[in-house]
């Protein structure tokens, strides 16, 4: 019914909901230890690169609308075939390091209100507990949070703004001079570490077949999100860093934002930065939780998982969201802050190259300028490399998780064929949404 169409607004709330969930406030301090000064230019860099990336996503939602968004265009451009089943469980595990990314962030922040001799357990005893309480909630209602997202999502922004209102009379202009930015190969990997602090970008996608008048709609929405929220990050790393040296934002690295706002905020604004990113967090887990287990149910629906992860009981595909939640669980007790977003960041560079190559492929049908998403492609693989290769050089224990998670992801798709003869359904989210 068009009652129940999205317009622009609510279109433009999911992809600045999806971007500034609990991103920011996790891997602020990443960018800063390897960009130093030179923050508010990685992030800048990293936006650049999501907004190559939004081009591809636009013209590909407004021909293929459908609620399996990414799943969906991978196999209209490639079919059916191990590459994309494989890139499909990239995406889900990704979306799973995200979730512990946001799980990691509630933790360090809710464990900076006890004694520091009690922050170590008492942060995995909040990661732990936030993503077995969220997981409960999906189970008995999976709308409860989402019912306070527009609320939540508003008062982020509020606070955030408060920030950057406040801490900017407050900076230090000569923290963010050239002489004090890391070398240009440094900026750039501290944009890409936190790359995933944009993928957000990518839940419209899943929307578009509910959109009004999605051709106008659409392309409005993605670049207004995206542009917002390249300026927020931008803004934000400034202040941070004009207001706290990078040795101290980075010492504070898994609660830096918070660190970044006492010294022009005093204690209260510590407190506040801290709320907001335990209220923010716990959101993103339950958006991300609820999306991600139901983006299993529809990878299974196309043949690529297990038949079981498509079972639903009480409309929930619950074997999908245990086992999410399962992972999620192993993955935010195990890595560190760095690990976690280098496996994140990794991981969405790569679909995202593949993404932006589809569109390619495809852009007779989506009507594009082919060489924009050309360029997208080339610039979230250079993207990678440079983050892989600075990888490498300082914790390439982190390398071989990524090598891991990517060999992990094909090597499921393979082996699954294998062992299955499960028909692969082109369209599996059109042929689901057709029975309701």
């Amino acid at each position: 019914m068009a009652a129940d169409k999205m317009g622009f607004w609510s279109v433009v709330s999911v992809g600045v909901g999806g971007m500034v969930g609990g991103g920011i406030f996790a891997v602020l301090g990443l960018s800063v230890k390897l960009a130093q000064g030179g923050a508010p230019i990685a992030f800048a860099i990293a936006g650049i690169v999501a907004l190559l990336t939004a081009y591809a996503y636009v013209r590909l939602s407004v021909t293929f609308p459908s609620r399996g968004g990414t799943v969906a265009f991978l196999n209209e451009a490639f079919g059916t075939g191990i590459f994309t089943g494989g890139t499909n469980l990239l995406l889900w595990l990704s979306y799973i390091v995200m979730l512990s990314l946001y799980a990691s962030a509630f933790g360090s922040y809710g464990a900076t209100f006890f004694p520091e001799s009690a922050q170590f357990w008492v942060k995995h005893l909040l990661i732990s507990g936030a993503i077995i309480g969220i997981t409960g909630l999906n189970l008995l209602s999976a709308d409860l949070i989402g019912r306070a997202e527009t609320w939540i999502v508003a008062l982020k922004l509020i606070i955030l703004g408060v920030f950057i209102a406040v801490g900017f009379r407050g900076v230090d202009w000569q923290n963010l001079q050239p002489s004090t930015w890391a070398s240009p190969v440094s900026i750039v990997a501290g944009g890409m570490i936190i790359f995933l602090a944009y993928e957000g970008f990518e839940l419209m996608a899943n929307s578009a077949e509910d959109v009004k008048n999605p051709e106008k709609t659409l392309p409005r929405a993605y670049y207004t999100a995206v542009i917002f929220t390249i300026a927020l990050y931008v803004l934000i790393a400034g202040i941070a860093v004009g207001s706290l040296s990078t040795e101290k934002v980075v010492a504070a690295k898994e609660y830096a934002l918070a660190a970044a706002a006492k010294p022009f905020m005093g204690s209260f604004g510590f407190k506040l930065i801290a709320i907001a990113a335990l209220l923010s967090t716990a959101s993103a887990i339950n958006a991300t939780l609820y999306g991600t287990s139901r983006l299993s149910y529809i990878i299974a629906k196309s043949g690529e998982l297990p038949a079981a992860l498509e079972k639903k009981v009480w409309n929930q595909p619950i074997e999908g969201l245990l086992l999410t939640s399962a992972l999620t669980l192993f993955v935010a007790n195990t890595f560190d802050l760095s690990g976690i977003s280098t496996m994140g960041s990794s991981g969405f560079l790569l679909i995202f190259a593949v993404v932006n190559f589809a569109n390619v492929k495809l852009h007779r049908q989506t009507h594009s300028h082919r060489w924009i998403s050309f360029l997208g492609t080339i610039a979230c693989l250079a993207a990678l490399v440079v983050l892989l290769a600075q990888t490498a050089r300082t914790h390439p224990q982190n390398l071989w998780v990524v090598v891991a998670m990517v060999g992990i992801a094909f090597a499921i798709e393979i082996v699954y064929r294998q062992l299955t003869d499960r028909h692969i359904h082109l369209h599996p989210a059109k042929s689901e949404s057709s029975k309701r």
